[in-house]
């Protein structure tokens, strides 16, 4: 009996490549904590993921109830990149601040390293499942 390796391994490896995307947006807000007028972001991981996920309706590689995306050109936005690989830049959305400075930076540094911090525990918890799974299937294999 074949082994559908996608489904045994369900969402998580999605869910690896959303919180890699998002490490690197919220190190890009970290970064310009400093920097005059800049906007705050984060991704929005539900609705990244769900997109992920071809099991829900949002789905973009199982299109159950979605509508096709129309595109008038290949400049438009679409839910993989060139590569057929995953990208959130549909989901990044503007942090509301709790308090900007001055000089229209949102960027709260302790809030963003909060959420760089929880989006690591995330990340790892994701790759220990991953790599659980990989052991079961060893396992399974050797017999052992």
């Amino acid at each position: 009996m074949p082994l559908n390796l996608d489904s045994y391994l369900g969402i998580q490896p999605d869910a690896l490549k959303v919180y890699s995307q998002r490490a690197e947006v919220l190190a890009a807000n970290l970064a310009n904590a400093d920097t005059p007028g800049y906007q705050a972001k984060d991704i929005d991981f539900r609705a990244a993921l769900a997109a992920a996920d071809p099991q829900s309706p949002q789905g973009t590689q199982g299109t159950q109830g979605a509508l096709p995306l129309a595109t008038t050109s290949r400049l438009d936005v679409t839910a993989t990149g060139e590569s057929g690989e995953l990208t959130t830049a549909q989901y990044l959305k503007y942090r509301i601040p709790l308090a900007p400075s001055l000089d229209g930076n949102t960027v709260n540094s302790q809030v963003e390293e909060a959420k760089f911090a929880q989006n690591s525990v995330r990340f790892q918890a994701a790759l220990s499942f991953i790599e659980d799974r990989f052991r079961e299937l060893t396992t399974a294999i050797t017999g052992q």
